[in-house]
């Protein structure tokens, strides 16, 4: 009997290990899509391939190194294909790779429950300064 508590004691530290391994490999996901440029970026080659300077231009707001950061970290992570033609100048494309266009939907559905809910949100962020 006293084995077996021994094998329970050890499979929950283990379990706990686990989930917070989860939840820290969620995090860092999370610091990766919800990044802003990233939604942005997400949003802009969900409309199909583009070239560097069309997004900046679509995005506005971005700066060049930002831009070029952003697309680096989603190409990096799976979620953006970036291809090079061989043309003087050189062309290059950026565009969604099946993991990336898999992020669209949960984007949309997040952008939807913001909208829903941003009356509520700005209500009690006033509610809450007129009492401080």
């Amino acid at each position: 009997m006293a084995k077996a508590k021994t094998t329970k004691q050890a499979v929950q530290p283990r379990a706990a290990e686990h989930e917070h391994a989860s939840c820290k490999a969620l995090g860092q996901m999370l610091d990766r899509v919800g990044d802003k440029w990233t939604v942005m970026v997400v949003g802009g080659l969900s409309k199909g391939p583009m070239r560097f300077n069309a997004l900046l231009r679509l995005i506005g707001g971005v700066s060049h190194r930002m831009l070029t950061l952003t697309l680096r970290g989603l190409e990096n992570d799976g979620l953006v294909k970036r291809t090079v033609y061989p043309s003087v100048p050189a062309k290059v494309e950026y565009e969604l790779t099946d993991v990336g266009r898999s992020l669209i939907k949960p984007l949309t559905a997040l952008s939807e429950w913001v909208q829903k809910n941003k009356p509520a949100i700005k209500a009690a962020r006033a509610s809450r300064k007129s009492a401080e």
